[in-house]
């Protein structure tokens, strides 16, 4: 599918593109399980395991071969305990041996019905479904083709766009079709979808979206992290590679590997903080491994002080790690309302603030006249870490260094994570000083690059072949990102009117 030119105007950017404030990215929670008469009820309690994935939707499709083929579907806004509760009963209205279910995090202020997944059509070989973790750099340029070609979209999901591809795609087996709208595509995915009969999976050719594979009771059941499998008593078979294809049915699982051998590079923000920390990510437990980055950031910034204090929830691996490798004492000394939702992903700069004001509480008692040091897992704008540092020195803090369990965010990602563009990324715009005076602390130090490669357990990095996508903190991007350079290459359009 070709570009369009700069001079089309844009469609709607709701999940599509990185035009806007905020960067409309969101990452998401998928699950899938075949061949159980609770498929619905386990598909709930997985989706229940990933709410930390998304907590703005959820949605659940199943097929039940007994009622002649049919597929049932419930989505809604809210949590999936507020949803799919049996007082709800929305489970009673699912009933088959095979479902799917995604939980959805948006950035754009839009949330809808219609941009709830999974989402479903009938195709001519067919009733789909299919549910979606990541982002298709490319998907406003298919977008646009298919609609000068007389598509018709009822979402501004880029998830639209591969349905799309596969009723237009002439291959025979459901499968095929699936595959081929695949190669169309670029960018970071983690794919569910259910047909007649099959259960489907795929990863990004890069893997930057996890996806993995288990099995309860000899039902395979595909799902974003390993925690949901814990939660249904599934056991872990194993990761889905960069580029596979899983084929679920009664006969069993079986693998197609339809792209051509790339470097796989999952996306390093899994480790830093979007998985939960009981997960194991291709091998590496996430709590471990930011319990390391805190050692290293120990080692590598270190400070006297009288207290370890973890920005909570995402920061408190890190600042255990931190405590016990600089041998000072760890302390909650902010207190998380955990019944307010991440301020990282508000739509705008004052629900940020307010969020901010609710969600954590400064533990004086512990702070007052005490030298203190924060451990955060990340920085992003810097307007988080602002207010909180300003409520640790409103409590009495005599000095403030914060620590950093990543590398400076310096460029935006276009693989489904929130992100801001480059101009709001603190790191970016601002040198290490200018964030020290910007956030007016004592000090301030993020994990290098080469230590946070060396807490991951990866060796030194390889610039030719990174192990990680790491293009938040360098740049190196590992896709095309065909609807970025649409953008800037509108924008610089823009600019060169406006000089003549």
């Amino acid at each position: 599918m070709a570009a369009y030119p700069a001079d089309v105007p844009d469609i709607s950017q709701d999940d599509f593109g990185p035009a806007s404030k905020d960067g409309m990215r969101h990452k998401c929670g998928v699950f899938g399980v075949f061949g159980r008469d609770d498929a619905a009820v386990l598909t709930a309690l997985g989706l229940h395991a990933l709410q930390h994935r998304g907590q703005e939707a959820a949605g659940i499709v199943t097929f039940d071969d007994s009622k002649g083929g049919r597929f049932f579907s419930e989505r809604h806004m809210g949590l999936v305990g507020d949803s799919f509760s049996e007082e709800q009963g929305a489970i009673s209205r699912l009933p088959g041996r095979a479902a799917i279910g995604h939980n959805r995090y948006s950035t754009s202020g839009r949330v809808v019905l219609r941009n709830i997944q999974p989402i479903y059509a009938d195709l001519a070989h067919g009733g789909f479904a299919i549910a979606h973790n990541g982002n298709l750099t490319n998907a406003r340029a298919i977008h646009r083709e298919l609609v000068d070609n007389g598509a018709i979209f009822q979402s501004t999901m880029d998830t639209e766009v591969v349905l799309q591809l596969i009723a237009r795609s002439n291959r025979n087996r459901i499968e095929d079709r699936f595959i081929d709208a695949l190669r169309q595509v670029d960018g970071g995915y983690a794919f569910v979808a259910l047909t007649n009969g099959k259960l489907l999976g795929a990863r990004d050719p890069w893997g930057l979206r996890p996806l993995v594979l288990g099995e309860i009771d000899g039902a395979p059941v595909l799902a974003s992290e390993t925690c949901a499998l814990d939660a249904i008593g599934a056991s872990f078979v194993r990761n889905i590679e960069a580029g596979e294809v899983v084929v679920i049915t009664a006969d069993g699982v079986e693998s197609l590997t339809p792209f051509p051998s790339l470097h796989a590079s999952p996306c390093v923000f899994e480790y830093v903080y979007f998985a939960r920390p009981d997960s194991i990510m291709h091998g590496r437990s996430v709590y471990e491994t930011r319990h390391r980055f805190g050692q290293v950031l120990s080692r590598e910034h270190a400070v006297d002080a009288d207290i370890v204090c973890p920005v909570p929830d995402g920061g408190n691996p890190a600042a255990l790690g931190y405590a016990e490798a600089s041998g000072i004492p760890f302390g909650f000394g902010i207190i998380r309302n955990h019944y307010v939702g991440r301020t990282f992903i508000q739509p705008t700069q004052t629900g940020r603030q307010r969020s901010i004001s609710k969600k954590h509480a400064a533990n004086k008692p512990l702070l007052d006249g005490k030298r203190v040091i924060l451990v955060d897992d990340s920085i992003v704008r810097g307007n988080t870490s602002a207010k909180i540092i300003q409520m640790v020195r409103d409590a009495g803090a005599a000095e403030i260094h914060v620590r950093v369990a990543s590398p400076p965010i310096k460029y935006p990602d276009f693989y489904g994570i929130d992100m801001p563009s480059k101009e709001e990324l603190i790191a970016s715009a601002m040198s290490i000083e200018q964030m020290t005076r910007y956030l007016r602390v004592d000090s301030l130090g993020f994990i290098s690059l080469p230590g946070f490669y060396e807490a991951l357990g990866a060796g030194p990095r390889n610039d030719a072949a990174p192990q990680f996508a790491d293009h938040c903190f360098t740049g190196d991007y590992p896709t095309r990102l065909v609807d970025r350079d649409h953008d800037m290459a509108r924008k610089e359009q823009q600019l060169s009117l406006l000089d003549d």
